[in-house]
């Protein structure tokens, strides 16, 4: 069984992604242990964005700190996979931690610290990334668990 904790800036908004991430989550429990954390993200305007991306840092930081788990980014530059690898991956990586920033993504020195994945070279919205996200882990350990999803 894969262990996976997942740390979100921010709450799912729209009832649609909400709805789609609450059946990959519930298709997920079979083959997944997984924890999802919400970060409560900072309010930004134009000129204060760098400020934002630090605070929500500072609160994701809090819970990284006490992780013993292998820790990546989610970001638009970090490593591609395939399906199948990523599946590989994730099996010979656990247990892990995924963050996913928010709107305005990471700060720099967060970006220095800790490797990053990417679902793909797009940028998409924080709440559809989650939901992409957790389809991915889901095709994942079907293809761990040899059933029939991914083909």
């Amino acid at each position: 069984m894969l262990d996976i904790t997942l740390i979100a800036v921010g709450k799912i908004k729209d009832k649609n992604y909400q709805s789609a991430a609450e059946e990959y989550v519930k298709r997920l429990r079979p083959y997944v242990k997984l924890k999802i954390t919400e970060v409560t993200p900072a309010p930004f305007t134009l000129h204060n964005q760098e400020q934002a991306k630090e605070i929500e840092g500072k609160r994701m930081a809090a819970l990284l700190e006490k992780s013993a788990n292998r820790i990546f980014l989610l970001a638009e530059q970090g490593q591609v996979f395939s399906s199948p690898d990523l599946a590989i991956f994730l099996a010979k990586n656990q247990p892990l931690t995924l963050v996913i920033g928010g709107a305005l993504g990471f700060s720099a020195d967060f970006y220095d610290k800790y490797p990053q994945l990417s679902l793909s070279r797009l940028t998409f919205p924080h709440e559809l990334a989650r939901v992409v996200l957790l389809e991915q882990l889901y095709r994942a350990a079907t293809i761990l668990n040899q059933k029939n999803y991914h083909y």
